[in-house]
């Protein structure tokens, strides 16, 4: 018993290059160049990088603290924080 091959046939994506004719491109008259660019997300993660090895505070700590004392209050109404030293907060 034999089997036959099914023939397949691709479409083609686009004009191939014999398809299309030559075009003869026109000398460029000193055009102006493109800024380099990174990839999308390589100065993100540049940033993380840099983020993750400093030390430094990203929120100030007034307004991070009055956050937390906010997001206090919808938990418990009668709360009192107790002031720490300086050295303590950072």
């Amino acid at each position: 018993m034999q089997f036959l091959k099914k023939e397949r046939r691709f479409q083609s994506l686009g004009p191939t290059r014999t398809s299309s004719p030559a075009r003869k491109s026109a000398p460029s008259t000193g055009g102006v160049k493109k800024p380099h660019r990174y990839r999308p997300g390589t100065v993100a993660l540049r940033e993380i990088r840099g983020y993750q090895k400093s030390t430094e505070l990203l929120i100030r700590k007034l307004p991070f603290q009055g956050l937390v004392r906010e997001t206090a209050q919808d938990f418990k109404t009668d709360l009192y924080f107790q002031s720490a030293p300086n050295w303590w907060v950072g």
